[in-house]
């Protein structure tokens, strides 16, 4: 579990601190036909605090009173991870996050240009007014807000600078910078975040989408420039092209960059598969760190080397992630690895018949794919008689 093997020139992130607050249960049931229950949502709400999640994105009150109830029992389960609900910058929806009994709200606002025109229908003060009133009223009804600017990346930076500082003069525990389209590239992100770190003190976050792929990479990117929080889901699920994946960012953050940020990597390929099953998506059996095939081998050279030490092709241990390492049968397969499994199966030989249960192996392999361990004994049968 401890043998890692990485690349050599990777930087190392000692001296920061990153909270992740996961948002499967509200971005991640964004996904265009899922809807989880309230179980579902408890279910993997224990789950992520279970890991070790600092924050939990619980939904979105305003949507309907039953999402209320759901994250009220969310909240009375007295878990370790903070309680967050998303709120546009309106007293109603403050109010249901309030009545839901989140520990912050996430206060939401769209600021570029395209979005203050069309979606807003308000001017740059009007804007910066309703920051200020949710604010007011967030301090009134005793809850910490955190303030995002949504289309972060399209938006003027002269007018994002002066969100950002309206939001921490009014008492905003965090700003965020919010990739909302998922297409800013890391060095946007990297530009974006310092300059907010320049213009205020608190806390930055981020929530990135992945339309162009970037969403992991901007992450990163963000951490690097100073951002301390960072929005995830359960793998990228979300709008659109997703998230931040979860695993992807835990794992790389302890492996990648040397940071463990306290959140245990070995439950991700389980919290994986239980989202993937409630939410009824499907999950590519090549998803990185905990898709089927990511620890599966097949080569016979590749095959070879890791009989001697696996890390020659795994740069982590399968355990590390709560993954499995699998060694496939099929038109790959190496002699070496025949007389390993013959050996395994205390099964003598001569190098004459091994070569020919490998041909054969190669032959199923060839007309079906993978050759299972039942049609490995058959063929074993076969040679030997």
């Amino acid at each position: 579990m401890n043998q890692v093997a990485l690349s050599l020139y990777n930087p190392v992130l000692e001296d920061v601190d990153v909270i992740v607050y996961d948002s499967t249960l509200r971005d991640g049931e964004q996904t265009p036909g899922v809807a989880f229950s309230q179980e579902q949502k408890i279910t993997i709400a224990q789950m992520l605090d279970d890991a070790g999640v600092h924050e939990i994105e619980a939904g979105f009150p305003a949507v309907s009173e039953n999402e209320i109830r759901t994250m009220k029992a969310i909240s009375d389960l007295g878990l370790n991870a903070k309680i967050l609900g998303l709120s546009r910058v309106i007293k109603g929806d403050i109010d249901a996050a309030v009545d839901a009994g989140v520990d912050i709200v996430l206060l939401f606002v769209g600021t570029s240009e395209i979005h203050r025109r069309y979606k807003m229908k308000k001017n740059r003060e009007e804007i910066l007014a309703m920051v200020v009133d949710s604010l007011d009223h967030c301090k009134a009804r005793g809850v910490k807000a955190a303030v995002s600017a949504e289309d972060t990346t399209r938006t003027e930076l002269d007018f994002l600078m002066e969100v950002y500082r309206t939001a921490e003069a009014s008492g905003a525990a965090r700003i965020g910078v919010t990739d909302t389209l998922g297409c800013a590239t890391p060095e946007a992100i990297s530009k974006i975040v310092s300059h907010a770190r320049q213009e205020v003190k608190i806390p930055v976050a981020l929530h990135l989408h992945n339309d162009y792929g970037l969403a992991l990479a901007n992450a990163f990117a963000g951490v690097k420039a100073g951002a301390t929080a960072v929005t995830t889901t359960v793998n990228g699920i979300g709008e659109r092209a997703g998230n931040v994946p979860l695993e992807q960012f835990v794992v790389g953050m302890k492996y990648l960059y040397g940071k463990d940020i306290g959140i245990e990597s070995t439950k991700m390929k389980k919290l994986s598969d239980t989202v993937s099953q409630l939410s009824g998506l499907f999950k590519p059996k090549n998803q990185p760190l905990v898709g089927t095939n990511v620890f599966a081998h097949e080569s016979g050279i590749h095959v070879a080397a890791m009989l001697n030490c696996p890390l020659t092709y795994e740069s982590i241990p399968p355990e590390a992630v709560g993954n499995e390492r699998h060694i496939i049968m099929g038109k790959k397969t190496g002699l070496n690895y025949i007389k390993k499994r013959l050996d395994d199966m205390r099964i003598e030989t001569s190098e004459e018949q091994a070569t020919e249960i490998c041909k054969r192996v190669k032959e199923l392999g060839e007309r079906q794919g993978r050759v299972s361990d039942r049609e490995f004994t058959r063929i074993v049968r076969e040679i030997l008689g």
